[in-house]
């Protein structure tokens, strides 16, 4: 699995590994230090020693570019802070088809539903389900109702405080 990092940052993390490597420090102690594994220290010795700075130089991430430039993806998360509701939909909640035709209409750019929750995921963004709740419920008599009846039956056995039956 590719490390978190833009390839630049990775490239450096690779150069400082082998300028540790250069110190005198041990691989353990590399691979602590710039978090990687002993076994890929060793590989980065190995292709410095091959191909020089050349072998350790960043390369493209692999697959298909984000058609969202940063500066797009930051406007996006912006945007969806201040709820569906700001887009004319009548609940707050986001869905990927919602999101996919946000984007459409902020930034002329298509995305199937699909990729979507790939692309919030890329975000931090995680996938919730909202909590279904009565449109009547008092939030003030429930946390009562918890600290003070609920409280009773669960040291005394029952609402009553008849004792419990044998099981």
């Amino acid at each position: 699995m590719r490390p978190h990092g833009s390839p630049g940052v990775l490239e450096k993390r690779r150069q400082r590994a082998i300028e540790l490597s250069g110190e005198g420090k041990q691989t353990v102690e590399i691979a602590h230090i710039v978090g990687a594994t002993r076994r890929t220290v060793r590989r980065w010795k190995a292709l410095f020693r091959q191909q020089g700075t050349k072998g350790l130089r960043a390369r493209p991430a692999p697959g298909r570019p984000v058609r969202l430039s940063h500066g797009q993806l930051r406007q996006l998360e912006q945007a969806l802070l201040k709820g569906a509701g700001a887009f004319g939909y009548d609940s707050d909640l986001w869905t990927c088809p919602r999101i996919a035709e946000v984007i459409r209409r902020k930034f002329g750019v298509r995305y199937h539903v699909d990729h979507v929750g790939r692309l919030l995921h890329s975000l931090g963004w995680s996938p919730q389900r909202p909590q279904r709740r009565a449109v009547e419920r008092d939030e003030q008599k429930v946390r009562t109702w918890i600290k003070g009846t609920w409280t009773f039956i669960k040291k005394n056995g029952s609402a009553s405080g008849a004792s419990r039956l044998p099981r």
